[in-house]
């Protein structure tokens, strides 16, 4: 068993706030439930245990069943001290090879891939910490405020959460430490390092981003640290998920008739999933007229009775700079990138309301810095990342999911209309980005933009 405890006791009296700091909203929830959706959705946690504060278990209780986890399956009230939490989760569990993964809750930006890394170290050891390296100097000073030692830097970490264990272990170290009249203790692998000297504690490599919200200017870099937030898509093959999800629901493409829609449609047909077309050169359906996307979706429900999938491939490419831009090329940047995104939304919504059903548009790497020649297009693709965030905000509690793919250079017939013949191989093949599209949206990903770069 693997069992996630999610440490909940904070106050957040650092914040200077009477809510915890846990229960503060960033980038459309409440840290705790980014926190714990890290869990939830990793295949590899069997079980998630909440320990939090007395006065706060009812929140707890409401979020949990607002967001229908399935893998809580434990609330609990934790202590005046931290070790108070941890021993609530450990005296919960009787299993002495179970592995507790103890992570704090004002966590949120825990990934998955340090989540594995930790369950694969407790194959081997007993106990396991996460810690990046250190990049400032450490200095240690005198009772005069004077330096008088400085460690060698190459040796520090900067700790982290989770901090892993085997039941029986961390439950050994705490057995000694009560016993202990002098036993203080601001984390459980310190308390198993001073109890346990011959028990190896190993380090898992952690990430910068996997950062604790402690100060108030820290939601703000959180908040940030969301919004540029991508995962990486699976572009290999078709998951099972992707599989089963074509053989059962209908999917509209706009922009079906070329590049990484064709792509789509070319896959969709192979699978012989109900899977329709919409473009201007194909069937004229134009994504920026409103009218056009509605007649559009409701003639594919009206004969299939529902739609549970709809993906919006178009988009235009201008390479120009501004000043020398036509202004109905700039009419057609803006009306086809980004009004046409909102009207394919809009008009979507009450049938994927209905069918709880998926949404999927595309940005590219010019969303994070605007490039020269680029300025229209960089901006259309700014935007839709901060909409599509914003949606997958709003449309939450319909069950509607809501994302973004970040293919790098793309082999498309934009791309060689733009920039003639590149070396072969360096671009990324529209087939990847199409498993990539329909892996994503037949996931239980919201919010996130999913990066697809090119295999090596």
């Amino acid at each position: 068993m693997n069992i996630a405890v999610i440490l909940a006791g904070g106050s957040g009296t650092r914040m200077g706030n009477d809510m915890p700091k846990q229960f503060m909203k960033v980038a459309g929830k409440q840290v705790i439930e980014h926190t714990i959706d890290v869990f939830e959705h990793c295949d590899q946690i069997d079980e998630i245990c909440i320990v939090s504060k007395a006065d706060y278990v009812a929140n707890v209780e409401e979020l949990v069943v607002k967001n229908q986890y399935k893998k809580v399956k434990k609330i609990l009230t934790g202590g005046k001290e931290r070790y108070d939490s941890s021993l609530a989760a450990i005296n919960a569990y009787t299993d002495d090879n179970a592995n507790l993964l103890f992570h704090d809750a004002v966590r949120p930006l825990l990934s998955e891939r340090i989540v594995n890394d930790c369950i694969a170290a407790l194959e081997k050891y007993n106990a396991v910490d996460v810690a990046v390296k250190t990049t400032d100097t450490i200095i240690s000073v005198d009772a005069n405020e004077c330096i008088d030692f400085i460690p060698n830097r190459a040796q520090l970490r900067n700790g982290q959460t989770p901090q892993c264990f085997k039941r029986g272990t961390i439950k050994r170290a705490y057995d000694l430490a009560l016993k202990d009249p002098n036993f203080v203790t601001t984390d459980d692998c310190g308390t198993v390092r001073r109890y346990l000297p011959e028990e190896p504690v190993f380090v898992v490599e952690g990430e910068n981003a996997n950062m604790k919200l402690t100060y108030l200017e820290d939601l703000f870099l959180l908040d940030k640290l969301f919004q540029l937030r991508t995962q990486s898509g699976e572009q290999k093959h078709l998951s099972p998920a992707t599989l089963q999800g074509m053989k059962e629901k209908v999917i509209v493409v706009f922009g079906g008739s070329y590049g990484i829609g064709g792509e789509i449609m070319k896959i969709t047909q192979e699978h012989n999933a109900r899977a329709y077309s919409f473009s201007r050169s194909q069937n004229g359906c134009d994504v920026s007229n409103a009218e056009s996307v509605r007649d559009a979706l409701k003639q594919v429900a009206q004969k299939e009775g529902h739609i549970d999938v709809v993906v919006d491939t178009a988009g235009i490419l201008v390479k120009e700079a501004l000043t020398s831009m036509s202004e109905e090329s700039i009419m057609a940047s803006l009306n086809v990138n980004l009004l046409g995104v909102i009207n394919v939304a809009r008009e979507a919504f009450p049938y994927l309301r209905e069918s709880k059903g998926s949404l999927l548009f595309y940005t590219s790497s010019s969303y994070t810095r605007g490039r020269m020649m680029y300025s229209l297009y960089s901006a259309t693709k700014a935007a839709i990342v901060n909409f599509v965030q914003a949606i997958a905000e709003e449309w939450h509690d319909f069950g509607i999911h809501v994302n973004c793919i970040n293919p790098e250079r793309t082999k498309t017939p934009m791309r060689i209309h733009n920039f003639g013949n590149e070396p072969e191989g360096t671009l990324l093949p529209a087939e990847d980005a199409a498993i990539a599209s329909l892996n994503t949206v037949f996931s239980k990903a919201t919010g996130e933009v999913i990066d697809v770069r090119k295999k090596k």
